[in-house]
């Protein structure tokens, strides 16, 4: 069953002018390699988007690929939100731009809060790897689903109890296909993503 797409937590979003360009110039340009590697996209037959992307604002917040953006080829500044606060807890978050915030903003705020030198972090999709690394690697409850609070604490679990502070790169067991990897900046998370592929 495909559970992916739809956004869990309350969203409260103000609709904004698009990012400039050159914010977002790198982000695109991995989200446009993960899109043609197949590790970012649409489910057709569900008519929904996989796959995420973020970087830690110098000042506060993070921008992350907006919701539903899975299907678009090229992705520009028109595709970008910026989360400006998160409430774990409350399930909550808050963001602004021309699209909401991915379904896996709260992951996102989640794993940021680890580690003040995580800049970047990059959510696919693929049920090879899936499958292969399940275990393997750092790797969530597969009772705790997507997008939620209970997933963002999952990871803090997985910082403490595993290798994933120094291996950046997990699966999310109750998420079927989702991994996640993370880095200094989006091109060191997009190849770790990118990596997996020889484990």
């Amino acid at each position: 069953m495909i559970d992916e797409g739809y956004t869990k937590y309350q969203c409260a979003w103000r609709r904004g002018q698009a990012l400039a360009a050159e914010t977002v110039a790198e982000l695109d340009a991995c989200r446009n390699r993960l899109f043609d590697a197949g590790l970012v996209g649409h489910y057709a037959q569900h008519d929904v988007g996989f796959g995420n992307l973020s970087i830690r604002c110098p000042d506060s917040g993070f921008i992350i690929s907006g919701t539903q953006t899975g299907h678009i080829a090229r992705t520009d500044a028109r595709h970008w939100s910026r989360v400006i606060a998160c409430d774990i807890d409350a399930n909550r978050v808050t963001c602004e731009g021309p699209v909401q915030a991915s379904s896996e903003a709260l992951t996102h705020a989640a794993i940021y809060e680890l580690d003040p030198a995580i800049g970047a972090i990059a959510h696919v999709h693929s049920g090879e790897l899936w499958r292969r690394l399940i275990d393997r690697i750092p790797t969530t409850s597969r009772d705790v689903p997507y997008g939620t609070p209970e997933m963002a604490r999952e990871f803090a679990r997985l910082y403490r109890e595993t290798d994933l502070a120094e291996s950046r790169v997990a699966v999310m067991g109750g998420h079927d296909e989702g991994l996640v990897a993370f880095g200094r900046d989006i091109g060191e998370a997009t190849e770790r993503v990118l990596a997996l592929r020889n484990l």
